[in-house]
């Protein structure tokens, strides 16, 4: 029901995770050409990927029918899969980078979610997200990744960073985290 509303609403709760998170991805990765956007919504980190990636192909996935519907009218997305995050899309290749921005809040099933990643990407692929960190501390988050040290190298973890800065109820009390992880190995 929030899809209509979505990008303005953010916006004016000044959510900058997507632009924060490509502006990192972009300093230590040159280059990316081929990502597949989880929990992609109506397309808000896609487009600033875009901005940065010009030759990028971006695919995407949501669980929202009319999120999808937005996305595909921004004409960034390749495909778009209308699922969950936590179950298996069929692909029929391997993605340089995974990416999912504002989602892992709702993610019940970390360890599937990890393995399904790894699926999904090359070796030497990436996986971006944002995380929230009370959230992060609660369901100690640092251990899920260590869990997964076989099969990915933690590349970057950011400090502490505003979420939702102009929301009343997150102001500076809820922060996030962005991550990048490197596929070295494949073990599920």
């Amino acid at each position: 029901d929030w899809a209509l509303n979505y990008d303005q609403t953010l916006k004016l709760w000044s959510y900058k995770a997507p632009s924060k998170a490509v502006n990192i991805l972009s300093k230590i990765y040159g280059k990316i050409g081929l990502n597949l956007d989880l929990a992609c919504g109506t397309g808000i980190f896609a487009e600033e990927l875009k901005k940065k990636y010009t030759n990028i192909i971006i695919d995407g996935c949501d669980i929202s029918s009319k999120s999808l519907k937005i996305a595909k009218r921004k004409k960034i997305y390749r495909n778009l899969f209308k699922k969950s995050f936590e179950r298996k899309i069929s692909i029929t290749h391997k993605y340089d980078s995974v990416s999912m921005i504002g989602s892992m809040t709702y993610c019940k099933k970390h360890m599937t979610l990890f393995c399904l990643i790894l699926n999904y990407l090359k070796k030497n692929g990436i996986f971006i997200f944002t995380h929230r960190t009370d959230l992060w501390e609660r369901q100690n988050f640092d251990l899920i990744i260590k869990s997964f040290q076989k099969s990915f190298k933690l590349v970057y973890k950011s400090r502490p960073l505003n979420y939702l800065p102009e929301n009343s109820s997150f102001a500076n009390k809820v922060k996030i985290r962005i991550v990048i992880l490197k596929k070295i190995n494949f073990s599920c």
